[in-house]
């Protein structure tokens, strides 16, 4: 039995079920670098107006070669090395268009979220990866661009006949016309499957700024009802251009903003029927769909913007010679286990609210939400749920493989086994112990469940009912 075994094989014994779990995650991410994950490339997608790296002189698709000297080979290299060095300056050498130069920025620090959602500071430098839509704002009723019969929203599809996918593409074609003579823009107009297709003559003035037309960075769609914005007045159509006073680059860059206000009340100038106004909004704490069906508290005013943001450019991470893959995909597995425990510690002490626990039916949940994103995605959360179990296993919790350990271990040490009464006293406080994680978690999946289809519960009800 394994009570009559000695010491060191218990622990091995024990231990080989979590081992498996943790060894899992490394074969997964050695297939996966096999075939190729998708990466963002450290390609710049965009400049917030105003920005450290804007005043630098960065520009969307100038690419990073290093940051401080070390070399880059993906965005989220970039990103993480930026945001972690709050305070301090940055030097970023890149290439453009064939020729390769560097440029000093300050890394400014302002509040920022952390994996887990909650507020910590973070480097700022007005750097992004998506790019921006060739979607046009247009804040003044009397700018050239107005008078030419332009609105904001109007998506444009040609410069001159020539195709344009971006703002930076349209920017860049404008500019290139010139100061004198006009410019044939191709517009949509109106929903994007049956939009309005026309053509608008523009006069040639040298830059977008000129022209009247800035990006519509934060195009708002739909306001929710009863929410913070409704009741300061925002409107669909309404074209946000700053919070306290700072240009909005991104509705990433605005929405952690607002999220890290912290209840603060904002100032928000936006743009409506060509004229500018001014309000304030305090953001309410609302429950929001993290994405994968599990709710989160979060800061918000409860606006939607319209989709001006595209993919940036992305690459495939290979690596099929095992030397080279294994110890990464080790070093995969670390990283998310690092994770794991640092969202475990949180959960603990209350950083993190107990309702992010999942039990079977959001774990199915976000099974199906990781399929129908693709096999990389649901490959990926089985790793999660592979490491998940394997930590949770080797927590100090009698009738887990970590408890189990402990008392062994604790026998090893004082030579003589742990009563009978006692085993079965641990042995109870563990189970009622796991019983009751497991409850909350399913009491979570249900109350989820339940909030989402109260509405069309009711209605059923009261159909069934003859109400």
């Amino acid at each position: 039995t394994l009570r009559a075994k000695p010491l060191w094989q218990k622990l091995v014994i024990l231990f080989a079920g979590p081992a498996m779990n943790l060894a899992l995650p490394v074969v997964v991410f050695v297939a996966l670098l096999g075939v190729g994950l998708p990466r963002p490339e450290p390609v710049i997608g965009l400049v917030e107006s105003g920005s450290p790296a804007a005043l630098a002189g960065l520009r969307p698709g100038d690419r990073i070669l290093d940051v401080n000297g070390a070399p880059v080979e993906w965005w989220d290299s970039v990103e993480e090395d930026l945001r972690k060095s709050p305070g301090s300056e940055a030097t970023i050498r890149f290439e453009r268009e064939g020729k390769i130069d560097s440029a000093r920025l300050p890394v400014v620090t302002r509040s920022g979220l952390d994996e887990f959602g909650g507020v910590q500071p973070v480097g700022f430098t007005g750097l992004g990866h998506s790019r921006l839509r060739a979607v046009l704002g247009i804040p003044d009723a009397g700018s050239p661009a107005a008078r030419a019969g332009l609105r904001s929203g109007d998506r444009v599809s040609a410069v001159a006949g020539g195709p344009v996918e971006d703002f930076e593409q349209l920017r860049r074609r404008y500019d290139a016309r010139g100061d004198s003579g006009t410019v044939a823009l191709e517009i949509e107009r109106g929903p994007n499957d049956t939009p309005e297709r026309s053509s608008v003559e523009v006069p040639a003035l040298g830059s977008l700024e000129a022209l009247g037309v800035v990006p519509a960075s934060v195009l708002v769609s739909r306001v929710s009802p009863d929410s913070p914005a409704e009741g300061a007045g925002l409107e669909p159509g309404d074209l946000l251009l700053t919070v306290d006073g700072a240009p909005i680059g991104s509705f990433a860059s605005f929405a952690e903003r607002v999220r890290t206000s912290e209840g603060k009340t904002l100032s928000l100038r936006y743009a409506r029927g060509g004229e500018t106004h001014r309000v304030d909004v305090t953001p309410k704490l609302l429950e929001a769909d993290n994405g994968l069906g599990i709710p989160e508290s979060r800061y918000l005013i409860g606006i939607e913007a319209a989709g001006v943001t595209l993919p940036g450019v992305m690459g495939e991470d290979i690596e099929r010679n095992p030397l080279r893959s294994i110890p990464r995909a080790v070093g995969m597995t670390v990283d998310v286990t690092r994770t794991f425990l640092a969202g475990l510690g949180k959960l603990l002490t209350g950083e993190v609210s107990h309702k992010q626990l999942s039990g079977p039916i959001g774990i199915a949940e976000i099974a199906h939400k990781a399929i129908e994103r693709g096999f990389e995605a649901y490959l990926s959360m089985l790793v999660l749920i592979s490491i998940n179990l394997g930590v949770l296993n080797l927590l100090p919790i009698p009738v887990l493989d970590g408890g189990q350990a402990l008392l062994f271990t604790i026998e090893g040490i004082k030579r003589s086994p742990v009563s009978l009464r006692t085993r079965e006293i641990v042995q109870q406080v563990g189970v009622t112990v796991l019983v009751l994680l497991m409850g909350l978690a399913f009491w979570n999946d249900l109350s989820r469940h339940l909030a989402r289809h109260w509405t069309t519960l009711v209605e059923w009800l009261r159909t069934s009912a003859g109400l």
